[in-house]
């Protein structure tokens, strides 16, 4: 039987009221993405349309998933808000703090000696409040969700930005800070702008080398990293319904980075056959009792510009295999263009490392099709010319594979099979030699590219495609090779052609497996005790934030301008720095040291306007919260892009940053500053930017009248003496103006809490 059975049937046994509600509400036919969220108002039933992108919306999420690099945080806080247990059904998943280095058993066993007080801490967490605990080696949370936790037209937030998989099984499943998780978990409502909505119509079927990978990547390649910033896309047509499951998965998955919400599919047979693959019949026969709910209308999809925000069609049969990269997951190119665009920018074409698996290409379905080009190797005669990396999604995925030989036929050719975890994926990798900064291409078919992401080295060129091309690069170790028309050459030197991949959609003999790595909490976790050591290095007990000292904030220094692409890696560097993410003092070391500096084009060099010289960001930050003196952040277009990572939030708050002037916001980001008391602006004019100076004392004024749609002030002192006031503009409602003064949302929720109980 599924988990949270009953949680499912309340939520099918109202949705088709709340749907019918909706209709009524809003006088015309719905789109899927309208019916979950609209079935999912905090209210209950719809009484009047929300205006998309522009209405601020609370909502009554179905559950929370946490993995162990956020969840920290998320429950330090959450111990904070006074509750006894979570409200809604709540798990965390150990997946970031495993380093992929030897192989996978020796490496799970390092990761679990190293981090046993995280893991012990999070366990005990977890069994106090009722929060399911996935053990280390279990599986990356977003594919032990698919398999588990996700069902149709469900609506859940996760602290990690893609935990937007899941709507490969329709649902609407959205990435937030630690803060937002605290208030679901807390028993409060959700709140989100009423999202736009982009649809994306897919004809066609996939055919030979082209998987669903290449569809998220085309639309990347439209989109851009920001294309898809405060909208939901939501695909159909008969290309989505001939698709497996988990190929949805992998889709929505990387709707993170073109900054949309989330992305979903409506149910159809796919999902159904996954569902009972994965032990979750019930499910599948519930949600074939309101089906017609869990997708959209057919008046929408039959004339799709009429209701969607923005309409994208994209014809399966012609699509090609894409690679995307380097250093934004947003530059596609087509595998036909991939020789002469590599001559013409002079990316190095010998390939080092290529890597399949992570939470985006880490399916049964996935594998299956990477080993068939395996089998290959040897059948044909040919070898593996670039390491060779797998990294399963999940225990029951790894013992799956295993048991019908894939693992021994990757082996064979050489390649390492890593822990069930992010690994590399998010910068959990040893790599021999990255220390050196060479210049190097890898391929892998992860989700995120960025600079160091992977190995830490900025040299390291990193490309984005599936696991089938990504496996035939690795054994033709040549980034200009095209499977679909080129030849290699084998151990008896005559020219062989690889053969189009094949795999399962689902294991023909079924799922397996031993142990999954759950851990289901006390049924009473009163008695439950949870230790944190003063003298921690990894874990820290959470003091409150002041709150506004209710003035202008006058006398600003400018911390950083950074220059162009500014990511949550940027401002909270994962990698090595995970181990710290426990620990808001040990962490905020990591703050910014990836930016670059506007006035001197170095990373982690600012001038110290205390002293005159140039030093880390982090350190010269703490010499003006010494001091007494608070700072400012100014940013570039979708500053934040990325992660989930409040800490990226949490950071610069805790150092005495106290506004973050920017040109754009990545949802995400902007939500987490405004979560934890900061100033999130930007520039009503983005020339404004660049106005700054790097020694100017910047005042923010207008603050005693901080309301909604109200413009502040920011007043430039520059050091000849001249000043210049520029208009700044903000998001805020209401509510997050309250946060801001309250000096965070979770001493608000602290403060209701006591007084619920006088």
């Amino acid at each position: 039987m599924a988990f949270d059975i009953e949680m499912v049937k309340k939520v099918y046994a109202n949705f088709g009221g709340r749907v019918a509600a909706a209709r009524k509400a809003t006088g015309k036919p719905l789109t899927l993405t309208e019916k979950i969220l609209y079935a999912h108002l905090w209210q209950g039933d719809a009484t009047e349309a929300y205006g998309r992108g522009k209405s601020y919306v609370d909502f009554a999420p179905d559950r929370v998933a946490m993995q162990d690099a956020t969840a920290q945080m998320a429950l330090l806080q959450f111990m904070q808000s006074g509750r006894t247990k979570v409200a809604v059904p709540s798990t965390v998943h150990c997946d970031h703090l495993i380093e992929a280095k030897v192989n996978s058993s020796i490496d799970l066993d390092r990761a679990v000696h190293e981090s046993s007080e995280v893991y012990d801490f999070l366990a005990s967490v977890s069994n106090k409040y009722g929060i399911g605990f996935w053990k280390p080696g279990a599986g990356i949370i977003h594919q032990v969700v698919l398999e588990n936790y996700a069902f149709p037209g469900g609506l859940m937030i996760g602290t990690d930005s893609h935990t937007v998989n899941a709507g490969g099984l329709g649902m609407i499943a959205i990435g937030v800070g630690g803060a937002d998780a605290c208030d679901v978990m807390a028993g409060l409502p959700w709140e989100l702008k009423m999202p736009k909505l982009i649809g994306i119509k897919l004809t066609g079927k996939l055919n030979g080398w082209t998987a669903p990978k290449d569809v998220i990547l085309k639309v990347a390649g439209i989109l851009t990293v920001k294309g898809g910033t405060g909208a939901v896309v939501e695909y159909f047509g008969e290309g989505a319904t001939s698709m497996s499951c988990t190929g949805k998965g992998t889709i929505c998955n990387m709707g993170a980075e073109i900054g949309a919400t989330t992305s979903t599919f409506g149910y159809d047979e796919s999902m159904s056959r996954y569902l009972k693959a994965t032990g979750r019949t019930d499910i599948a026969t519930a949600a074939d009792g309101i089906k017609e709910h869990l997708t959209g209308d057919a008046e929408v999809y039959a004339d799709p510009s009429k209701y969607f925000d923005q309409v994208i069609e994209i014809d399966l049969n012609k699509l090609e295999p894409h690679l995307n990269g380097p250093f934004t997951p947003d530059l596609a190119t087509p595998i036909s263009e991939m020789k002469a665009a590599a001559a013409k920018n002079g990316w190095p074409t010998k390939i080092e490392v290529g890597l399949i698996g992570s939470c985006t290409n880490s399916s049964y379905e996935d594998i299956s099709r990477a080993v068939s080009l395996a089998k290959q190797v040897s059948d044909k005669g040919l070898k593996l010319h670039s390491e060779f990396t797998i990294t399963p999604g999940s225990e029951q995925v790894r013992f799956t594979i295993e048991r019908d030989g894939f693992l021994e036929t990757f082996n064979n050719i050489g390649a390492t099979v890593f822990a069930n975890a992010c690994g590399p994926c998010i910068g959990m990798w040893a790599r021999v030699g990255a220390e050196r900064q060479e210049k190097n291409t890898i391929v892998h078919s992860f989700n995120r590219n960025f600079a160091k992401r992977a190995d830490g080295n900025p040299n390291t060129l990193a490309f984005v495609g599936s696991p089938e091309l990504v496996t035939a690069l690795a054994i033709a170790g040549d980034l200009s090779f095209n499977p679909l028309t080129d030849t290699l050459i084998n151990d008896k030197g005559e020219q062989v052609k690889l053969d189009p991949p094949t795999g399962f959609e689902l294991p023909p003999k079924g799922f397996a497996v031993d142990d999954p790595g759950f851990q289901a909490p006390a049924a009473d976790g009163s008695a439950v005790q949870v230790k944190v050591s003063p003298d921690s290095k990894r874990l820290q007990l959470l003091d409150p934030f002041a709150a506004w000292e209710g003035t202008d904030l006058n006398g600003l220094r400018l911390l950083i301008k950074a220059k162009g692409k500014c990511t949550t890696d940027h401002i909270s560097m994962a990698g090595p720095w995970l181990k710290f993410r426990g620990h808001l003092d040990n962490i905020s070391n990591n703050m910014l040291i990836g930016a670059v500096n506007f006035f001197n084009e170095k990373t982690d060099s600012v001038k110290n306007e205390l002293t005159g010289v140039y030093g880390p960001v982090p350190a010269t930050q703490r010499a003006y919260k010494a001091a007494g003196i608070g700072t400012i952040v100014v940013g570039d277009e979708n500053y934040g892009e990325g992660s989930s990572r409040e800490h990226a939030a949490m950071e610069p708050r805790h150092l005495g940053v106290r506004a973050v002037l920017v040109k754009s916001f990545a949802r995400i980001h902007e939500t987490n500053l405004k979560k934890q008391g900061m100033l999130g602006l930007t520039f009503a004019n983005k020339e404004d930017y660049d106005k700054i100076l790097e020694d100017d004392i910047i005042d923010i004024e207008g603050l005693l009248a901080f309301a909604p749609n109200k413009p502040l002030q920011v007043v430039l002192n520059h050091k000849d003496g001249s000043n210049e006031t520029i208009q700044v503009n903000h998001t805020y409602n209401e509510q997050q103006i309250e946060w801001f003064k309250a000096g965070g949302a979770l001493n608000i929720i602290r403060r209701d809490f006591a007084n619920s109980k006088n």
